[in-house]
């Protein structure tokens, strides 16, 4: 390549028009999930404090932003549920009814909103009495065990209508568990999206507390979720998971993990999607309501990233927004 001045590399950069001509990666509405949390309380919304922007949904407020997603153009919604406290128990029972909060949940996007694609988070964590994934015993979480609990609650979540399960427990052979359980029942359209790639993360926090979970976890859940400093494991991880009959698979959580989104996209070339969880959400926000950064622009440069790194979808609860801004 010839040296400067006949080479300039701002001469591409002068102007929108050939800036967009030469731009290398786009984000469009199309990359977007949204994020939600449903709630079984009386009251049509409750604010997340953690996480300013972001509320709990009764059922007629879920439909009402179930309509807004479809209208503009945001191709599938993330629930997650919070239930009453009183409905939590050491096995996560609540997680198996059919006329739970998640089943109604479901019916209701379908009902509002035909067109956006419906997914459903697979752990016991927000039915739980210990806010563990999985079934507990003596201080251990027991894997098989889990797994057929997992079972249950993907079957009932399919029945109602959901397009993927998504098991985000970490529990080791429970795709392959689930996959069998889905063509058994004639659920063989349903689609999994495996976290399979889900590390023991401090940027949980603030989703916790959207959950109801974080008051009442019992230590921590580094026997089953991934040790942050390894990338060699999520490789394996993910090998699993296809091998088992997995459609999709998640890096969780997202920029502190772009390395891991990028490995993945690239060894596998399988769609790899990554969520932007609440602790990258809430620091975006706090940050910008003190005026240290433009909020709006940190939100879709952090977007950008994820499709730089080869994310083929981003669960955010940025998705509205970003969706808004996106669409002009």
């Amino acid at each position: 390549m010839s040296a400067f001045p006949a080479t300039r590399m701002r001469r591409l950069r002068q102007a929108d028009w050939s800036r967009r001509l030469v731009r290398e990666n786009t984000l469009t509405v199309d990359d977007l999930v949204w994020a939600v949390v449903v709630s079984d309380s009386a009251d049509p919304t409750e604010p997340v404090a953690a996480m300013p922007g972001v509320e709990r949904l009764g059922l007629k407020a879920m439909a009402d932003a179930a309509r807004r997603a479809e209208a503009l153009g945001i191709p599938a919604m993330a629930v997650f549920p919070h239930i009453d406290p009183a409905r939590k128990d050491e096995e996560g029972k609540e997680a198996f009814n059919r006329d739970g909060l998640v089943p109604n949940a479901i019916r209701t996007i379908k009902d509002a909103a035909p067109n956006v694609g419906v997914i459903c988070d697979v752990a016991l964590d927000p039915f739980t009495t210990h806010g563990h994934d999985g079934v507990l015993k003596d201080r251990m979480i027991l894997n098989d065990e889990t797994v057929t609990s997992l079972i249950r609650q993907s079957l009932v979540q399919a029945e109602a209508g959901c397009d993927v399960i998504a098991p985000s427990d970490m529990m080791d052979g429970r795709i392959g568990a689930i996959r069998d359980a889905l063509e058994d029942s004639g659920f063989s359209n349903t689609m999994i999206l495996s976290y399979a790639a889900k590390y023991a993360s401090g940027f949980y926090g603030p989703y916790r507390e959207a959950i109801g979970s974080g008051a009442v976890l019992q230590g921590d859940k580094k026997t089953y979720q991934m040790d942050p400093a390894n990338t060699e494991e999520a490789l394996r991880e993910v090998a699993l998971d296809l091998d088992e009959g997995a459609d999709m698979v998640m890096v969780k959580p997202g920029l502190p993990y772009l390395d891991i989104v990028r490995r993945v996209s690239e060894t596998f070339g399988v769609p790899t999607l990554a969520f932007q969880v609440s602790g990258e959400y809430a620091m975006i926000e706090a940050a910008a309501a003190n005026g240290w950064i433009d909020g709006d622009r940190v939100m879709m440069e952090s977007l950008m990233a994820f499709k730089r790194a080869g994310a083929a979808g981003i669960l955010t609860y940025f998705a509205p927004r970003a969706a808004e801004a996106l669409n002009g």
